[in-house]
């Protein structure tokens, strides 16, 4: 499934460039998204959706796959399977930017997304729907997250780094869950949401059965 969104950001190209080249930094923008850990030059971390009861949470990692600053264009390899399940994704990101003026920058965002598993059982036609709605709340959390690094910038040390080299964990706060009926708003959640609902029932009922069935045993 290929999607392409754009956004604006009230921020110049330099600014959104680095913080697009600064995981730590960035990750925490995308809702649903923790970064837990830097490895070298794996980042690991996991995204939780949900669609109605249905939760999911994929863990993973990101690697860049291009980072062209002369062409203000990164494409990321993301790579997830489900915690709790047998679903799997991954997604190749390609963002290019454009300097719209000296403090506002366009983004352009393909994303080729492969999913499998209960969320996407559901889940795969509010997707589209969906996908630009997160990339505008992306694009405010990027805004509020740059405004707030000018203010920090100008308290902080000179030459003081944004990453470091090496293995470490990362501390951030743990996300909610993407609600994909809640983001796609009434119109498309009234369309799917009662076959969200049904696929809910029966996946709850086979959880039952499964514990009731352990439990005999």
């Amino acid at each position: 499934m290929e999607m392409s969104n754009e956004i604006e950001v009230n921020a110049s190209a330099g600014d959104v460039w680095a913080a697009f080249n600064d995981v730590e930094r960035i990750a925490p923008c995308l809702p649903g998204a923790q970064l837990t850990e830097v490895d070298g030059d794996e980042y690991l971390g996991l995204v939780k959706v949900k669609v109605g009861p249905v939760n999911a949470q994929y863990k993973g990692k990101a690697t860049f796959v291009e980072r062209d600053e002369d062409a203000l264009k990164v494409v990321i390899l993301a790579e997830g399977r489900e915690t709790r399940g047998q679903g799997n994704a991954s997604a190749n990101i390609t963002a290019t930017l454009e300097t719209l003026d000296e403090d506002r920058t366009r983004v352009a965002v393909v994303t080729d997304l492969k999913i499998t598993g209960k969320v996407a059982q559901i889940g795969r036609n509010l997707i589209p729907d969906v996908s630009a709605k997160i990339m505008d709340q992306f694009a405010g959390n990027l805004e509020a997250m740059l405004s707030a690094s000018d203010s920090d910038d100008s308290s902080s040390p000179e030459g003081a780094s944004a990453q470091e080299s090496g293995d470490k964990p990362v501390f951030s706060p743990e996300p909610e869950a993407v609600d994909l009926l809640n983001v796609a708003g009434p119109p498309v959640a009234k369309k799917f949401g009662p076959l969200a609902g049904v696929v809910a029932a029966l996946w709850i009922v086979r959880r039952l059965f499964k514990r009731r069935k352990n439990k005999k045993g």
